[in-house]
């Protein structure tokens, strides 16, 4: 059994991106390498289906770890990012082979993430150790009243950043010196996809899916209105892929403003474009007015709400938020993705034995 030298607990992170993968090497719960691996693009579009990734991407990645002098036979875990795997309950899931079967052939929808944990089990194999994933985007822990869409059809589905809001709930609960299962609160991760999810009792007990819903983002709607939305599909302008390329990657910032770059916006706001300023107050309008939404789940009793992500390294966005919502109860803001962190910590739980490991 791989170990780590006297006594510490080393871990290896994975977390595949559409053109990267990113790695990091965790000694204690903090970062002492951290690395991003890119990809070619058409080389990666030449394989087809993403599972057809898997071999690819392991050359990538232990060829790195090789140029950085990472050994296999000092580690004690490997944890890998979660994918869109059947709706699942958060927290730290040891990955064997079912798992690795499901997100390559059965996922919810293909993602580079899915190859998340078919890299670690690889990885934790030539070492002798536990791989894991931790908090996958399919977290599922809804409860009854937030499944119910209003057409019996379509279900509401759980589909969110899970890795990111829990990572963060258990920071701001140790700040204010609460038990995350004591805590309530509003998460807003902002970023390529937004979603606002209301935590409480530890769990994420509903969420707005950023591919359907909520505010708009860089590229993406949110929120439609149903009306016009089915009149556009079916104004025989557009294909079926064409609409979903529009909604997902065309819509947004990008639609308005013709670039998905919030540092890009900003610096048009530098220069007086008003039209700027009011797509990027829209977006912070509409933040907001999620983040009230989730604060009623919650009965409007919330311990804080946290602010993180990408776009919340944005000051305008941010001042434009917390102006909205600082009635609510403290903001607490972590800008950035912390995923590489978020996996690391949950891994390091897991070996501490301070969490339970749950068997797919």
């Amino acid at each position: 059994m791989g170990s780590a030298s006297e006594g510490s607990i080393t871990i290896i992170a994975v977390n595949p991106g559409s053109t990267t993968t990113k790695l990091a090497v965790f000694k204690d719960g903090k970062s002492v390498k951290s690395l991003s691996i890119e990809h070619d693009k058409a080389e990666l579009d030449s394989m087809g289906q993403i599972k057809n990734q898997l071999k690819y991407r392991i050359d990538a990645v232990e060829a790195a770890l090789a140029g950085e002098a990472v050994s296999l036979n000092r580690i004690s875990a490997v944890v890998g990012r979660g994918g869109l795997l059947k709706p699942m309950e958060g927290g730290v899931w040891e990955v064997d082979d079912r798992m690795v079967e499901d997100a390559l052939e059965h996922p919810v929808s293909p993602h580079a993430s899915n190859l998340g944990c078919a890299i670690a089990l690889h990885l934790a194999r030539k070492a002798d150790v536990p791989a894991y994933i931790v908090d996958p985007v399919s977290t599922d822990e809804y409860e009854p009243e937030a499944r119910v869409s209003g057409l019996p059809q379509i279900p509401r589905i759980s589909l969110l950043h899970a890795l990111s809001a829990r990572s963060s709930a258990r920071r701001a609960a140790g700040e204010l010196g609460l038990k995350l299962e004591d805590a309530r609160f509003v998460i807003a991760h902002m970023g390529g996809g937004t979603t606002i999810c209301a935590l409480r009792d530890g769990r994420l007990i509903d969420a707005n899916n950023s591919n359907d819903e909520g505010p708009f983002t860089p590229e993406r709607t949110g929120t439609m209105p149903s009306g016009a939305t089915v009149d556009l599909c079916y104004s025989g302008r557009y294909t079926k892929a064409e609409i979903k390329d529009m909604f997902l990657r065309k819509a947004g910032l990008f639609a308005y403003e013709g670039t998905s770059d919030a540092r890009e916006i900003d610096r048009r706001i530098d220069t007086g474009d008003t039209k700027a300023l009011e797509v990027m107050q829209a977006m912070a309008y509409q933040i907001a007015k999620e983040i009230g939404a989730y604060a009623a789940v919650l009965s409007f009793r919330l311990d804080a709400v946290i602010l993180t992500g990408g776009l919340a390294k944005w000051p305008r966005l941010v001042d434009e938020i917390v102006r909205r919502v600082k009635f609510l109860g403290p903001i607490m803001l972590y800008p950035g993705e912390n995923e590489m962190q978020a996996l690391g910590d949950g891994a390091t739980l897991a070996v501490k034995g301070a969490v339970p490991v749950k068997r797919y």
